[in-house]
């Protein structure tokens, strides 16, 4: 299941999220070609903690730096893309509750957490652990309760195949626990960090309980300009038996301008990716009719699919 975005947005800018993706993938294209010694230094190394030696080898400073360094190195592109996705989709919504330095701050420490509950597991390994997953899976265990009622559009590839759900967030958050819990006491020999997935979740939940749900602060405001380029568009059976209805939105600027997108419409659970071109000059209730595109007859034409414009 590879996650899109929720359907929760943002009420203020979230600055904080932003400059961790940017540090994030600042990092890493600094880092992109390191010799292995460099993550044995910078990453998190368990072996380390428990050994006298190494600590009067690397130093205080040395063994403190890589508890927080480890989580903005990565090993590859998939690695770190998968990071930062999950992290653009949930983390703003977070920033939101708990407010800029609040966020911050709960952030760091939830990969702080993480990278410990994987060092209690672990001690003995020698394998330097690296990765913002435990951070961002603090994040995901912060957002499975603030907005458990919220949908992730996720996409399901089968073959070739892409099929889209909205998926209620704390059935999707929950079935990720429980398969890093699955993976972290199975017997998967996986140079994956399961048990930090593990304790950066459980940290972000305990986070909210223990802080409480926060106002959020309205010193950035967001503003947007756009509606999401994909939409996925649930449609009825229109009265004259052939024709589908459903809903698409746009913003203001957009109905101006006119614009392009991309909607999977979706229908008896299953669905069909289609380009919509939004003309310009459109208001709010207004109909966009898509010829061809509704249910077959049986003299062999279709009907149409119906379109009402949603102005946000």
């Amino acid at each position: 299941m590879i996650p899109l975005r929720d359907t929760i947005e943002s009420r203020t800018l979230p600055v904080v999220n932003y400059a961790l993706i940017a540090i994030n993938v600042v990092v890493f294209l600094q880092t992109r070609f390191a010799p292995p010694h460099f993550y044995q230094v910078y990453g998190l190394v368990p072996a380390r903690y428990i050994s006298m030696e190494a600590w009067n080898h690397f130093g205080l400073w040395h063994q403190l730096f890589a508890l927080f360094s480890f989580m903005f190195l990565h090993g590859g592109w998939m690695h770190i893309l998968g990071n930062m996705l999950s992290l653009y989709i949930f983390g703003d919504n977070v920033e939101d509750r708990l407010g800029h330095l609040g966020y911050l701050l709960f952030y760091l420490t939830g990969g702080l957490a993480s990278g410990i509950t994987h060092l209690l597991f672990n001690a003995s390994s020698t394998t330097p652990t690296i990765g913002a997953s435990g951070a961002v899976a603090a994040v995901m265990g912060a957002y499975f309760l603030l907005y458990p009622k919220a949908k992730v559009l996720t996409l399901i590839p089968i073959v070739f195949i892409p099929l889209f759900f909205e998926i209620p967030a704390f059935i999707y958050l929950g079935l990720w626990f429980v398969m890093q819990f699955l993976n972290a006491t199975g017997a998967s020999t996986s140079h994956i960090a399961w048990w930090a997935h593990i304790g950066g979740f459980l940290f972000g939940m305990g986070w909210i309980f223990l802080s409480g749900r926060e106002a959020p602060t309205r010193r950035f405001q967001a503003t947007r300009r756009r509606t999401h380029k994909l939409q996925l568009v649930h449609v009825e059976v229109a009265n004259g038996g052939f024709n589908l209805t459903g809903h698409i939105s746009i913003t203001s600027r957009e109905s101006k301008r006119g614009t392009l997108k991309m909607i999977n419409v979706a229908q008896f659970g299953r669905g069909r990716l289609l380009k919509v071109t939004i003309p310009p000059g459109l208001s709010s209730g207004k109909q966009l009719r898509l010829k061809g595109l509704g249910l077959p007859h049986p003299d062999g034409y279709r009907g149409d699919l119906l379109l009402t414009v949603h102005i946000r």
